[in-house]
């Protein structure tokens, strides 16, 4: 009988260590689970921030994109509105030369009738400019304004108020709301 009690001691011993043994591979599975799930733990961080920064970036090229748009829209548009203005620049010697030419006397009948074709043709070019929307600026007896006359002279006069346009010496244009060439005049002190 001590032969069996020393048998089932042995075979108890054989089953606890067998146990042991199964205990401390169960907690060394549990330790590497638990590496694997930190590992886990820090890669899902790592994509988390990764994601956030790709979020932010498409933010930052959406509202690029956006204001990228809406300049190359204005543009668009301040091209369509004064797409003339290179035109209207080069004619604007040509009105000037009309207006001091239809400012000469005439003496004959033959130079009155010319002087009326040329009237005409002056009213079409000033009415083309009118539908492109070139308008000339107001200058006698306005306040003076640096963005729309040019002062190439001062006087004194007692018939105006200081500051106040005297005499346009070259009328000045607008196209739209830009001003195009801006008018020289004398203005009172």
């Amino acid at each position: 009988m001590v032969e069996k009690d020393q048998l089932n001691k042995d075979q108890q011993e054989e089953v606890m260590e067998d146990v042991e043994q199964e205990l401390v591979d169960d907690n060394d599975q549990l330790n590497q689970q638990e590496e694997h799930s930190d590992e886990l733990n820090v890669e899902l961080e790592s994509v988390k921030q990764e994601k956030e920064e790709l979020y932010q970036r498409l933010l930052r090229l959406q509202a690029e994109y956006d204001n990228f748009r809406k300049r190359t829209q204005k543009e668009k548009e301040a091209d369509r509105k004064y797409r003339s203005q290179s035109l209207v620049t080069e004619l604007l010697p040509v009105v000037d030369s009309f207006d001091r030419a239809l400012t000469a006397e005439i003496k004959d009948d033959a130079a009155a009738s010319f002087v009326d074709g040329m009237k005409m043709v002056y009213r079409q070019l000033t009415e083309a400019l009118q539908k492109e929307g070139v308008e000339a600026i107001k200058t006698e007896g306005e306040p003076f304004d640096p963005h729309l006359h040019q002062a190439v002279m001062q006087v004194e006069d007692d018939n105006y108020d200081s500051n106040v346009v005297v005499e346009e010496l070259q009328k000045g244009y607008t196209l739209k709301d830009r001003v195009i060439r801006p008018a020289m005049v004398k203005v009172n002190q």
